[in-house]
Parts: C-alpha cells; structure tokens; sequence
C-alpha cells in the first residue's frame, strides 16, 4: 500500500470511530451558501515545535461533531465570514448541548450571514451564551441595528431574534458612539426577555450570581480570565476585551483575547496561569500591536485562526500594517504553520471581497482536530495571496515572509 493510500485508509478508519461515536452536524453540506462542494477537508497537523496532537484524517467538509463521546464532550469552533470586506469578528461555537457565539461583527449588514451561519448548527433559537468582547463596531455591530432605541421589541441583531441565556460583556469601556448605545438598547432587550448580564468582572469576582467558570458538557468548561483592565479602564479599548479560555478535558485548551493589545496580554500573563493551547484566535484580527511574542512564548499554539479581510487598508495606509501583519506572522510561526485566515481583501479595492479559507470549521473530539473550512483548507504561508508578488509591495517582494525559525512548511 503507497503512502497515500495508507493515509487515507487511516483517516477513513479513524473517521468511523468517530461517526460511530458522535453526532454529525452535517449543516453546511445542506447549505450551498456557507459551503463549497469543491473543499478539500483535512485535519492540521500540529508543528514539529509542539508534541503532535492531530492524526491525519478526512470529514466531509462542513460537518461538525458536538456530542458527549468517551472522556469528554466535543466542541467545534466555527469562525464566521460577515457578509462584507469590512474585518471583523464574530465565532459560533458548539460546546456539548450548548450555543454560544463571541462578538458579532463586522457592521449592521452582517446579521444575515451570521444569522445564516448560526441556524445550520442552532435548531431551537436559543443562545445558552453570548460574550461581547469590547465596545468597537467590528465587534458588536450584528447584536443590534441602526437607529435602536429602548422601545424597540424587533429588527435585525441578534439580541432581538435569539432567546439568550447568559451575556458576558466588558466592565470597562470609553464608548460614546452611536453603535455602543444602540448596543446597549438591544441588551437590555434580551435581558427583558429573561437573559442574564454579567460584565467579565463580575464573572471573575464570581460575583451577582455570576461565576467565573461554566460547565458546558462532560469535562468542558467555559472560564473567564482576568486582566487588570476589568478593573480599571484603558485608554486603548481594545485593552478593554473579555479574555476567556476553553478547555476540554486536561489538556486541550482554546483561548479567545478579542482585541487586546501586547499591554493587554502581558496583563493576561501577570493574572493567569495559561496553559499551551490546541487554538488561538488570533488577537487583534492579526495585528502587529498584538499577538505578541511574550503571549505566544507562553500559549505555544498549535493553530490559528483569524477573522479579518487579508490585505485590505480598512484600517491603515501602510502595507506594513495590512491585517494579517508580519509581525504576527513572526510571533506565531515558531509554533505553527497552522493559520487560517477567514476573507480576502483588496489593498487598492476596499470593497473587494472574497474568501481566503472561508468559513473557518474546526472540530475538537478527545483534544484531536478536524479542519473543514468552506472554501478551502490552504494554510496561510502557502496561500497565493502570502507569496504574491507586486501586490502590497514591488515586483520582487512577497506580500509577507515566512520567518527563517518558523516551523517546517514541508
């Protein structure tokens, strides 16, 4: 048997194992428009700069296992396309019975593909948990809707078309916008319909009823970090993002960090014993202000993925700062070669859209990944827009580099 033939003899035989044991969420394979039928579908291998802890398998792309199986309950992360060439973040998350969604950007129009997202996987209308990270539109735009005010009881956002359990949202923040109001009347909303508010603070201090870790399955768990900035506000707010860490069993762990900064993080290292991690969601959408060496020294992650429009200037003028920057690349690659990246943008058209990997799809069963993006599962330092030339600099220069510590792309 040629090595090929063994590989996909292994993963159709691991495959069985797991479809024996679980329940497949096969939505996006029913839903042309959040799936490709032309994916390719496979699971990521980790870094040889990391102990391995992945086998070479195939699933159909889309599916998603979410089921209690053996020691602990799955969990699968879906990190969302929003509709438009803006970046931003919003991740749909499957944990055991449990709906929960992290932020909801990138502007107003992304309700309907986040909403269209969320229904393939969340059949009865309920989120058990919503967690807004911090007051900035790319983050908070598809809760609610233009124009909100305390009266209304209906429109687009996500606060008035889902029943909610628990919101989990900043204790601090500078906001005066529009959007931050408009935000807080969809809130309040939920809440009259009987969710229950509790800042990341009150979370940590276990405080009101709130707790600083909630059981989402058998030996799964949702817990709040903590950073100084809970306590007292940044002038930076992204510094202000709720940090929350997922772990499945003892040893496979998932850490979200919205938009803090490097201030941000060396805070998050102070406060908490971070564990190495299967999965990081790269923070600041793959900015060169966060996602620093001194956090990824610690978390070592074995995966990567990253919500923004690759080499769109929505945010800067300069190549360099393009999202996602060489710097992250620089302070991730010693530890993965395993980034995905959600849309492709355009540096000289910033309306251009398209997706990069697409929606990004990753199952955890017993701490093993399947990888199964919508529309491919390329990773980024051998994608075409990484070693495209005479686009964000001249004829001869790359759009980013992969560095010379980076782990091996073979």
């Amino acid at each position: 048997m040629d090595k090929k033939s063994l590989y996909r003899f292994t993963g159709l035989t691991l495959l069985g194992f797991l479809l024996s044991s679980c329940t497949i969420f096969d939505a996006f394979s029913k839903a042309s428009s959040v799936s490709s039928s032309s994916s390719s579908s496979r699971v990521s291998s980790s870094s040889s700069a990391l102990p391995a802890a992945s086998s070479s398998q195939e699933i159909e792309s889309g599916s998603s296992l979410s089921s209690t199986s053996g020691e602990s309950s799955d969990i699968s992360f879906h990190f969302l396309e929003l509709g438009n060439a803006k970046t931003g973040d919003c991740t749909y998350i499957k944990a055991g019975d449990n709906d929960i969604l992290i932020d909801a950007g990138s502007y107003y129009d992304s309700y309907a593909a986040i909403s269209t997202a969320i229904n393939q996987y969340c059949t009865d209308g309920k989120l058990e948990y919503v967690i807004c990270t911090h007051a900035h539109a790319d983050h908070m735009a598809g809760f609610t809707h233009t124009g909100a005010t305390v009266s209304d009881t209906s429109g687009n956002g996500i606060f008035y078309n889902y029943k909610i359990g628990t919101i989990i949202d900043f204790a601090q923040t500078n906001a005066t916008s529009k959007i931050y109001s408009y935000y807080q009347c969809a809130r309040d909303y939920a809440v009259k319909q009987g969710a229950v508010h509790y800042t990341a603070l009150q979370c940590w201090s276990e405080s009101d009823g709130a707790k600083k870790s909630y059981t989402l399955g058998t030996n799964l768990t949702l817990n709040v970090l903590y950073t100084q900035y809970y306590d007292t506000v940044s002038s930076d707010e992204n510094n202000n993002s709720v940090c929350v860490l997922f772990s499945q069993g003892n040893d496979a762990h998932f850490l979200f960090t919205g938009d803090l900064e490097a201030d941000g993080e060396a805070s998050l290292i102070a406060k908490n014993t971070l564990p190495k991690v299967k999965l990081f969601k790269g923070g600041h959408h793959g900015s060169y202000t966060a996602t620093s060496a001194a956090l990824t020294a610690v978390i070592q992650p074995e995966m990567v993925a990253v919500c923004c429009c690759a080499g769109n200037q929505q945010y800067t003028s300069g190549a360099d700062h393009v999202f996602p920057t060489q710097d992250f690349i620089n302070h991730v690659a010693p530890y993965t070669k395993s980034i995905y990246i959600t849309t492709l943008g355009s540096f000289s058209d910033t309306s251009y859209h398209e997706s990069f990997n697409g929606q990004i799809n990753i199952t955890y069963h017993l701490g093993v990944a399947v990888v199964a993006c919508s529309h491919n599962d390329t990773i980024l330092p051998l994608s075409d827009w990484f070693n495209k030339k005479g686009d964000l600099y001249d004829a001869n220069t790359p759009n980013r580099t992969w560095p010379s510590n980076g782990a091996p792309l073979s």
